[in-house]
């Protein structure tokens, strides 16, 4: 095993104080030493391979400059955007993000955010599984800096930056109602999270608005898991009714990832026959014959805003910070209007 170099082995090779490589290769700014002297100290230990030994590193500064992220799962483009929107944000402020997928499930969130601790973060951010309240006062009983995104819990008094799910929902379903459409159907989650609750809410409110009758039958909910046979099931269920739906409005991008593929197998059109709404935008989607309406999330704001909030916290800024953000509705071919 190649033996490790230290600040002893820099300073004897360049002939200079270990206090001053060590000041060097610690701080931007050379003050009064040489430049000369510093790009010298910079460069042998370049050459020789130097690592910067970041445990004795935060030993020293109580910091290890270091973020942890926990998402739903990494592999959906929302998580994916988000996630490298914050490492980019964390990353201007000399910051590292670890992060890991919490599958929707509160046992493995509290395995990662215990890892995570362990593993000395400066602060967390978190996108909340289900069922994971005792988590999050954990968090604030320890004083640990964090903020959710995505999703929060409304009882709780934390820092959260999220999107108006209510209003996002209710401007999708206020347009369909607008365009005509007088039978509104809902796909989505059978959970208890809060930020999918508020976009059935949404939905539930902009039809009794536009004085449509709420039919429990055209509002499906899916198992997150074994998702793709419950959204074929959601969706031939809504199909097989005596009015079937003449609109649908998907509260995710993968629901409508699933629910578009069967509902084209079955030779529906779109959108002569049903129209398609969905939350976020899916790259799959352009390749569709009629690219979906969706509701655009702010997604670079919201990771920005969550990170900097976050490093405020982490410097010691204790202001609670709750921010609510609008999504954008973009309107395209799977959506016309009938009148």
């Amino acid at each position: 095993m190649t033996k490790k170099v230290s600040l002893k082995d820099i300073a004897e090779k360049v002939g200079v104080s270990v206090a001053l490589v060590s000041y060097v290769l610690n701080n931007k700014k050379e003050g009064r030493i040489s430049k000369t002297v510093a790009q010298k100290i910079r460069d042998t230990a370049r050459q020789m391979n130097y690592r910067t030994n970041q445990i004795a590193k935060s030993l020293k500064t109580s910091k290890t400059h270091t973020i942890g992220l926990i998402v739903s799962d990494i592999a959906n483009p929302f998580s994916s955007s988000l996630a490298r929107i914050i490492e980019d944000e964390a990353d201007k402020n000399n910051y590292t993000v670890i992060f890991g997928s919490c599958d929707e499930n509160p046992h493995k969130s509290w395995t990662l955010i215990e890892t995570l601790l362990n593993r000395q973060v400066d602060g967390l951010i978190i996108a909340s599984a289900v069922q994971t309240e005792t988590q999050i006062q954990y968090l604030q009983q320890q004083e640990i800096p964090f903020i959710l995104v995505d999703r929060y819990f409304p009882a709780l008094q934390t820092n959260y930056v999220v999107l108006d799910n209510h209003q996002a929902a209710f401007t999708a379903t206020k347009h369909l109602v607008d365009c005509g459409y007088k039978h509104i159907g809902l796909i989505t989650y059978n959970t208890s999270l809060f930020h999918m609750q508020e976009r059935t809410r949404g939905y539930t409110d902009a039809l009794q608005q536009g004085k449509i009758s709420v039919k429990k039958s055209y509002i499906r909910e899916t198992d997150i898991t074994n998702m793709e046979t419950g959204i074929q099931k959601a969706v031939d269920q809504l199909l097989a009714l005596r009015q079937p739906p003449d609109a649908i409005l998907f509260t995710t991008n993968l629901i409508a990832l699933h629910a578009v593929k069967y509902i084209n197998a079955k030779g529906i059109r779109i959108p002569e026959q049903l129209a398609l709404v969905c939350f976020d935008e899916v790259d799959a989607m352009d390749l569709f014959y009629a690219p979906l309406t969706y509701l655009r999330q702010p997604l670079q704001q919201m990771g920005r805003t969550a990170t900097q909030v976050l490093l405020k916290n982490m410097n010691g800024d204790t202001t609670l910070t709750q921010i609510k953000m609008e999504a954008e509705l973009v309107v395209r071919a799977s959506t016309y209007n009938v009148h």
